[in-house]
C-alpha cells in the first residue's frame, strides 16, 4: 500500500461512492475512459478486483469493501495534514512567541494588537515573554522569540529587522513629597531643571535606546545627569522614585501604572525627548503567524495616526 498513488485512492473513493463510472468521472472533472483505466491500474497494483462491472454501474467486491474504510481514513488524514500545513503557512495555526519589555506592555497599542491578533487567528498558540530590550534582541536574533516590542534600536550585526511602531513623549516622575511638586499641581518642567536632581534610570544594558536618548537630551539641555541608581526594570525605577531616592524619566504610557507616591510632570524641553516603541523580528524567512502579526501591527498603526502620545 505504501507505493499506491494517493490519486488512485481518490479515484477509487469517487467510483465507490457514486457506484457509477460516468458519475464519478463528472465528480472528479475527468473523462470516463481515463478513470476506468486508472481503476484498472489500481487493481493491478493491489493484485485484486475492486469492482464488479455491472451493466448499469459498479459494485464493490469483498476486497473493495475492505479497502473502502481504510482509503477514506488515509485520504482524510492526508487532507487534514495538507490543510494544517496551509493554515500554519497562512498564519491561522501554529505557535507564535511574542516578546515585550515591561514598559512596552503598558502602552495600549500593544495589548490592543495582541487582542486583535487573537481574534483573527484563534488557533495560533500565542506565547508571551516579558524581558529586557537587550535580552529580547538576542532572543529574536537566535530564533527563540519570533517577534518583540522593544524600546530603542537593536544592535548592528544581530540579523534583526526593526520597524518603529510609534513614539511617545516622556515624563519626569517625582516623589510625591518632592519640593518641585509638593502641594502644587505643576504639569510641566524644563529638562534643564533636573540638572541637580539625582536621576534613576533604566539600566543601560537592559534598555540602551532609552538610556542613551536621555543622556543625549540632558547634554543638549546643557548638563550631565547625576545618575544615582540604575534599575533592572522600568517599573523598578518608579518604585525607587516612590521611595524618595530620586527622579526618573519614563515613557508617558507608564502614567497608567498609578504607583502611590509618584507624581508625573511633562518635560517641555527639549522637544526631541521621545520614547520609541519598536517592533523587531529576525532577518530570515518568517512563519505565517509572524507575518500575520506584523501585518496586524501595521494595520493598527495606520488606523490610529496620532500615536505620539500615550
Amino acid at each position: 500500500m505504501a507505493s499506491v498513488d494517493l490519486r488512485l485512492l481518490r479515484y477509487f473513493l469517487a467510483v465507490a461512492e457514486e457506484s457509477h463510472l460516468t458519475k464519478a468521472a463528472a465528480r472528479l472533472g475527468i473523462r470516463q475512459p481515463p478513470l476506468s483505466q486508472q481503476i484498472r491500474v489500481l487493481e493491478k497494483e493491489l493484485g485484486v478486483t475492486l469492482f464488479h462491472r455491472l451493466p448499469r454501474g459498479m459494485e464493490l467486491t469483498e476486497s473493495g469493501r475492505a479497502l473502502l474504510d481504510d482509503a477514506r481514513n488515509i485520504i482524510g488524514l492526508v487532507d487534514q495534514a495538507v490543510d494544517g500545513v496551509r493554515r500554519v503557512s497562512q498564519g491561522e495555526a501554529g505557535r507564535l512567541i511574542v516578546g515585550f519589555t515591561g514598559s512596552a506592555a503598558f502602552h495600549p497599542f500593544v495589548p490592543s494588537v495582541i487582542r486583535r491578533f487573537r481574534e483573527s487567528a484563534p488557533n495560533v498558540r500565542l506565547v508571551l515573554e516579558e524581558s529586557s530590550t537587550g535580552e529580547l534582541r538576542e532572543a529574536v536574533s537566535e530564533g527563540r522569540v519570533d517577534v518583540a516590542f522593544i524600546r530603542g534600536a537593536p544592535s548592528a550585526g544581530l540579523g534583526v529587522i526593526q520597524e518603529t511602531v510609534l513614539e511617545e513623549t516622556m515624563l519626569a516622575a517625582f516623589p510625591a513629597d518632592h519640593p518641585a511638586v509638593k502641594g502644587r499641581t505643576r504639569k510641566r518642567i524644563a529638562l534643564s531643571e533636573l540638572a541637580e536632581e539625582s536621576l534613576i534610570l533604566y539600566r543601560r544594558h537592559s534598555g540602551p535606546g532609552l538610556y542613551d536618548a536621555i543622556i543625549s537630551a540632558c547634554s543638549a539641555a546643557g548638563f550631565s545627569p547625576r545618575i544615582a541608581q540604575e534599575a533592572p526594570r522600568m517599573l523598578s525605577t518608579l518604585s525607587l522614585v516612590a521611595a524618595g531616592l530620586g527622579v526618573s524619566l519614563v515613557p508617558a504610557s507608564l502614567r497608567r501604572v498609578n504607583i502611590e507616591g509618584v507624581v508625573y510632570v511633562s518635560v517641555t524641553d527639549p522637544v526631541e525627548l521621545r520614547a520609541p516603541l519598536n517592533l523587531i523580528w529576525r532577518d530570515a524567512p518568517l512563519s505565517g503567524a509572524t507575518r500575520k502579526l506584523i501585518e496586524e501591527v501595521r494595520r493598527h498603526r495606520e488606523s490610529q495616526p496620532e500615536q505620539t502620545q500615550a
